[in-house]
Parts: C-alpha cells; sequence; structure tokens
C-alpha cells in the first residue's frame, strides 16, 4: 500500500518524529523512502539586494558591490546546502540502521511551494509531515507548511502530532471517522491495512447532528414578523426533525457503522463501534481527549461534499488543527460491495425516481444508499414507492409522520414526556416506547428504566421546578438549581445558545424536566465548564441559592443543623451516625456534592434510611474524581482542602477567619466526590452518568 514514503525534514521537533514514523510504517510495508529538504537561498539573495543601500558608503563602489554579492551569493547557497545535507545526512543514518534505503532530495525555493511539486512529479504513496517546524511558536496550532501541503496533497498525509512515549504513554488502536461517503470507507480501509501491519486495535466513530436546526429556528425567530412565524410553522417543523429525521439520522448513520464494521470483519478484524450525537469535529475531539489513539484516519472530504471538492472539509480541517494525536488524511475512495451491488443491480420505477428528484440535494446519497441497503435485505430488484414508504417508516416513524402530515402535536411525544421512558445502555438512545424489546437505533436490549417518580424525586431535591416554554411554545419544566445554572454564562448570546442546546438535548432524551446535572453535562459539552465552577463557589458561599418556601413546598425535610447553623435538608431519613459524618464534610458546595452521590446510592438501592455504611460508601465513590473537578475549575487547594492562593481560610464566604483543622477533621481532599453537580440528589438514577460511562468503555 505505501510502497514509496516522502519525508520533508527540517531539524524541528516533529520533523525528526515524522522521520520515525515514516521508517516504522516503511519497515512494515517493504518501502522506499525519500527525504528532501528545501533551503531559500533565492529568498536571501534578493533580501540582500533589497537592503544594498543600507551599506557603508565604501561597500557603495561598484567593483565592490559586486564582489559582496558574489561573497554573500556563494556563502548562503553553499552554507545552506550544507545544512539540508546534515539534515538529510541524519535521516540516512536512520534509514540504514532500520534496513532501509533512502533518497535525499535539496531544493531551493518556497518550502511548501517546492514539496508539493515533489509530490506531484513523484507520485508518493505517503507523506510524513509534522505538524510544525522550526518556526513554531507557543500558540501556533499548525505551521504554515504542514497546512499548505496537508490541504493542497492530492495523496494520503500523515500528520505528525504526538510523541510516542510522551508522558509514559503508548498508544495501540486506530480511530477511523465514518460519515457514509467513499472517502470515509477509503479511509477505513488504509485503517484496516495499517491495523494488520502495526498490530493495533480498530476503532469506528460516527456522529450525527440533531442539535443544527433547532439553534437555526431558535436564533431565527425573533427576526421574524408574525406573520412569516405563522408561515413558517416552528412547532411542526421542529416536530418534524424531532420525531422523524432525528431518528432516522441515528439509524442512518448506525448503518454506516454496521457496513463499516461488516467490511472489517471480511478482512478479519473486531471492531468496536462508537455513535454519539453532536456536531462531528467537537464530538470527535471529545472522544479522542478520553481515548487517545495512535492515528485518527479520515478522509480528505466528507460526505457533504463534492466529489472533485479541492482542499480539505470542515470537520478534517478543524481535527488536523485540534486533535492531541497524529492525523492521517486519505484520497481512496471505496464503495461498500453492498452499495456497489445496489447500484449496478437494482432498478427504480419511474414513479420512485421522479419522488428522489423531491428530495434536498444535501441528503439525497444519504436517502438513496438507505433506501437500497433496504432492497438487497430483502432481495428487491426493483425499487417502487411502496419500498421508499417502507425504508421512510424505518428510518423514520409511521406514526410520527402521519402526525406531521397532520401538522398536530404527537400523542406519542406527550405521552412519553409525562410518562416513563427507557434509554438504552448501548448508544444512549431514548425509546419511544415505555417498555422496548430491542434498540431501534443499535439493536441492543439492555434499557435503563426511567420513571416519572425518580425525575419527581430529583426536581423535589432541586427547589422544585418551573415550566418555561421554549420559542415554539412546548412546555419544559426546568428545576431550581438548573435555572440558577444559566445566569452563570455572561454571554448573552451563548447563553441563550446554552439554553436552546439543553432543551433540545432534553426533547431528545423525552426528560419532562431539567435537572442541574443534566444542564451541567450539557454545559460542560459546550466549554462552559468555568460558568460551571462559578455558579458552584457561588452556591459555596451564598449556602445556596433554594429559598425557604420553595424548600419547603418541595417536600424536603430539615433533618439536623451544623455548629454554623447550616441545615442539612433531605427527602430521605438519616440515621444520627449518617447525618454527623455528613456534617464533617465542610458546609456548602462540598457537602452539596457528598448529599447528592449519598442519596442517588439510597435511591439506586432502593432504601428510604440513609445509615452511615452508606456515607461512607458515596465518599468512597468519588475519591478518585476530586482531582480532576479541581483542575477543570482552576481551584488551588492544598492537602486540606483549604482555597491557599491567599493563605487564608474563609468559613462560608464570610470574612472571618476560622481554623479550618476542625471542619476536615479526618476527611481528606480526596473523600469529596465531584462528579455529581451541587446539591444534586440524583439524575434519572444514575442514567446519563453511566451512559457516558459506557460511551467512554466502546
Amino acid at each position: 500500500m505505501y510502497k514509496k514514503i516522502l519525508v520533508p525534514v527540517d531539524n524541528s521537533e516533529f520533523s525528526n518524529h515524522a522521520i520515525q514514523v515514516g521508517i516504522e510504517i516503511g519497515k512494515r510495508y517493504d518501502s522506499e523512502l525519500t527525504g528532501n529538504h528545501v533551503y531559500a537561498a533565492k529568498m536571501h539573495d534578493y533580501r540582500f539586494k533589497q537592503m544594498e543601500f543600507t551599506l557603508p558608503d565604501e561597500y557603495l563602489q561598484e567593483t565592490e558591490l559586486e564582489r559582496q554579492r558574489k561573497i554573500h551569493d556563494s556563502l548562503i547557497t553553499m552554507g545552506l546546502k550544507l545544512i539540508s545535507d546534515c539534515y538529510l545526512n541524519e535521516m540516512d543514518e536512520q534509514c540504514r540502521d532500520a534496513g532501509l534505503s533512502l533518497e535525499k532530495k535539496m531544493m531551493d525555493g518556497k518550502h511548501h511551494v517546492e514539496i508539493l511539486k515533489d509530490m506531484a512529479a513523484s507520485c508518493y504513496d505517503l507523506t510524513v509531515i509534522g505538524i510544525k517546524g522550526i518556526g513554531k511558536t507557543k500558540d501556533s496550532q499548525i505551521g504554515s507548511v504542514c497546512q499548505q501541503v496537508a490541504t493542497n496533497a492530492k495523496g494520503d498525509v500523515w500528520v505528525v502530532k504526538h510523541v510516542e512515549g510522551e508522558n509514559g504513554s503508548v498508544r495501540d488502536s486506530i480511530l477511523v471517522g465514518i460519515d457514509g461517503s467513499p472517502q470515509s470507507f477509503g479511509g477505513l480501509m488504509t485503517a484496516i491495512d495499517l491495523a494488520k501491519k502495526m498490530g493495533k486495535k480498530l476503532t469506528l466513530i460516527s456522529v450525527y447532528d440533531p442539535y443544527l436546526h433547532y439553534m437555526v429556528f431558535n436564533g431565527i425567530v425573533d427576526v421574524l414578523t408574525e406573520k412569516a412565524a405563522k408561515v413558517f410553522r416552528f412547532e411542526e417543523q421542529n416536530q418534524l426533525h424531532e420525531e422523524i429525521i432525528d431518528t432516522g439520522l441515528a439509524q442512518i448513520y448506525q448503518s454506516h457503522l454496521d457496513v463499516a464494521g461488516s467490511m472489517a470483519k471480511d478482512e478479519g478484524l473486531e471492531v468496536e463501534k462508537v455513535l454519539l450525537d453532536g456536531k462531528a469535529y467537537q464530538k470527535i475531539l471529545d472522544h479522542i481527549r478520553k481515548n487517545p489513539p495512535w492515528v485518527l484516519v479520515m478522509g480528505r472530504i466528507g460526505v457533504h461534499a463534492e466529489n472533485e471538492t479541492a482542499g480539505l472539509g470542515s470537520n478534517s480541517e478543524n481535527l488536523l488543527r485540534m486533535a492531541p494525536c497524529d492525523v492521517l488524511l486519505t484520497s481512496k475512495q471505496v464503495y461498500p460491495k453492498l452499495d456497489v451491488k445496489a447500484e449496478e443491480s437494482i432498478s427504480w420505477t419511474p414513479e420512485a425516481e421522479n419522488r428522489m428528484t423531491r428530495v434536498p440535494r444535501l441528503v439525497k446519497g444519504i436517502a438513496r444508499t438507505a433506501i437500497l441497503r433496504l432492497a438487497v435485505e430483502q432481495g428487491h430488484s426493483v425499487v417502487t414507492n411502496s419500498l421508499i414508504d417502507e425504508a421512510m417508516d424505518r428510518f423514520m416513524p409511521k406514526s410520527a409522520a402521519e402526525a406531521t402530515k397532520d401538522l398536530a402535536e404527537t400523542i406519542a411525544f406527550e405521552k412519553a414526556s409525562k410518562g416513563d421512558a427507557a434509554i438504552c445502555n448501548h448508544c444512549g438512545t431514548t425509546a419511544s416506547e415505555e417498555d422496548p424489546v430491542k434498540c431501534a437505533i443499535c439493536g441492543e436490549r439492555d434499557f435503563q428504566k426511567v420513571t416519572v417518580e425518580m425525575v419527581d424525586k430529583i426536581i423535589a431535591s432541586e427547589g422544585g421546578s418551573k415550566e418555561e416554554s421554549s420559542y415554539d411554545g412546548r412546555k419544559l419544566r426546568w428545576t431550581s438549581d438548573a435555572r440558577g445554572l444559566l445566569p452563570a454564562i455572561q454571554d448573552n448570546y451563548q447563553k441563550r445558545r446554552a439554553k436552546a442546546y439543553i432543551e433540545k438535548a432534553a426533547r431528545m432524551r423525552k426528560l419532562n424536566a431539567v435537572t442541574l446535572e443534566f444542564a451541567e453535562k450539557i454545559l460542560t459539552e459546550l466549554g462552559h465548564e468555568e460558568s460551571i465552577a462559578e455558579y458552584a463557589e457561588k452556591n459555596d458561599r451564598d449556602g445556596g441559592t433554594v429559598e425557604e418556601e420553595e424548600i419547603h413546598d418541595s417536600g424536603l425535610k430539615l433533618i439536623v443543623r451544623d455548629k454554623g447553623n447550616v441545615p442539612l435538608r433531605s427527602v430521605f431519613s438519616w440515621t444520627d451516625d449518617a447525618a454527623e459524618r455528613i456534617l464533617r464534610v465542610p458546609a456548602g458546595f462540598m457537602r452539596d456534592r457528598v448529599q447528592g452521590k449519598v442519596e442517588n446510592m439510597a435511591l439506586d438501592e432502593k432504601i428510604l434510611e440513609i445509615n452511615l455504611e452508606l456515607v461512607e460508601k458515596g465518599i468512597s465513590a468519588g475519591r478518585q474524581m476530586m482531582e480532576e473537578m479541581l483542575a477543570s475549575a482552576g481551584l488551588s487547594k492544598d492537602s486540606n482542602g483549604v482555597d491557599s492562593s491567599n493563605g487564608s481560610n474563609y468559613k462560608n464566604g464570610s470574612d472571618d477567619k476560622v481554623d479550618a483543622t476542625p471542619v476536615y477533621a479526618d476527611i481528606s481532599i480526596n473523600d469529596y466526590p465531584t462528579n455529581s453537580p451541587p446539591k444534586r440528589m440524583m439524575n434519572e438514577e444514575g442514567v446519563m452518568s453511566e451512559l457516558d460511562k459506557k460511551r467512554s468503555a466502546l
């Protein structure tokens, strides 16, 4: 596959590692390696001539000036060639040690221009280049030469960004982005071959975005006239996306993963498959940060690009810059046998073809592929209108489609929002039925049940709830704590965008209330960690934001008060020793997090009275999470968990200095669980947290 490999060199850190990567791949493929270095003698000569007028008068005599020109030209050209030769000799020595031959090339000119010329003339199978060169600065994401080469190359480009073994890390997996395009399947086949040669595992990741339309609609609602808004019909548009398009997209992208998995299996490889929802490059980036791969493999362009599109697609370009791992951009196009067979052997009736002309251009390819795959699955040789209807029923629930056609609120949605819900433990999709047998997206049969009683418990623990209207008039309840989180976002545009994102996420999961942890989870994904930390600190100072009458109405009862008169309130009963133990945790933020973790566990174990054993168990469960939370929140803590940035200890946000030692008696900083938000009592019986763990493990 990679018989001819080019490695541009400049003696920078990433260039030197690119040599190692090129040699390692070359050994597995028995490749011919070429190293090139571009020097800029002509540029130096041009600059020297521009600055001649600044020379002292004795050098401006014609004879002397000509002599200086010859000396400068000779020294610069000779010196730069000597430097290039040293760089390439070092690479040649490493190649000989690896049993590989090396062709050395030195060129004068603009760096990326000469490299691209060499690539076009020599037809290399792979170019390995460092992300940054000797001109890198602290804040640069990508060097100018790498950017130009990666963007304009016609063949595969491996961009080296990670030094293997850095911080003791050795990465053993290849991550492949799959979106159903021929380019993504081409990247898959390249990754399969690499995995076999290099002994690496293979993980496939696919991302669909159900949030875009909601965000767009939310953004334009205020600029439309009342008449235009009625014509646009926001509610019906949202219903169309939530009940039909979102589910259909999830199933289609899951089918892409399934096809890719079968292709890998045909080559003798088992793979892990990950399906996520959100902005594609952001979700892939988040996954990489949690599970760093050896290399990320992506097609140069994706499913929405025209085949002849030059340069890189937006997802490939963003990940090239931001992914903390090597990135392999591939140019190969592969059509899965299933899709090739379907295109070659299946015909369409005129009525079916005419119907497809009405499908929007951006999604026509996705829709056509889904219909053809269904035809192959059922053994049809002709696509008819009835088969299209069947495909729509599979990817778009029929009851929802009929309801959308009638422009009415779907009964199914109302029932789900007010009743129990079942969440797939494998992919996180909320089923449309209360007691599903199999997930419509991934086919798994393991579900987590979320009951109305569970949600009511959360609402009670978070200060009650208030019903709010979204821009399309639909109602959604927010707990008091969840509502208090949004004002911490200072930028009004970002605040509005975050609220819309949370609303959409809650609708997708058919939740009838937005809880604090759910809101925190979404805001973390959107990059608002500082706002979350600010809200948590404010809660710590103010002792919470829930007013007394709200607490009374929510069903919370007073258990006990500590020496500072701070109350412990709960919907559970507490034994005396359990209450005494939790009061040793500092009041406010820390204590609320411990209480939330313990009460979650009580719900999981279906017990009504919290005892000392459960409190100790809850504290233990959160130990490993504290360091991560403090780092993300930007807080500085000493070994006792006290803010030491100014050398003082303060009590409950007041100006009174106190001795922190008694408060922290026999509790270390690692004893405070931080995976729960402030005052969180439960989160759909820990469903979302468990789903995150399962997704991370995929």
